[in-house]
């Protein structure tokens, strides 16, 4: 889940909002575990949710429920935590290398400067 908005299933590393609210989406990975039984696959479960629930494609269900398991650590990937804060370091790494950059370039600078003949 995303800390900043809350978010199940969409890393919050992408730029706009999820169409649909965050209960929503919640609320159909509820739905698909408990009526999978009631169903010969877990992709016909997630159809039949998205119909109840008016969600456009069951296609979406499914991001949300992978998204879930990863999360919860029943699934390989990348969590949606580390995914932010991976975001995060590497964001940090380019200022980083940017105010390095411009360091290197004052410093260059100012070693000229240092080394060009001064008018007394």
């Amino acid at each position: 889940m995303c800390p900043e908005t809350g978010f199940l299933g969409r890393i919050c590393l992408m730029g706009r909002p999820s169409k649909y609210p965050r209960e929503l989406r919640e609320r159909a990975v509820r739905m698909v575990v408990e009526v999978r039984a009631d169903y010969p696959s877990e992709y016909q479960a997630m159809t039949a949710v998205a119909q109840m629930l008016g969600i456009g494609s069951p296609e979406t269900i499914r991001t949300w429920i992978r998204r879930e398991q990863v999360d919860a650590g029943d699934r390989p990937g990348v969590t949606t935590d580390a995914a932010v804060e991976i975001k995060r370091l590497k964001r940090e790494n380019a200022e980083l290398r940017r105010a390095n950059e411009i360091l290197k370039a004052a410093s260059a600078f100012f070693a000229a400067e240092l080394d060009r003949p001064h008018k007394r």
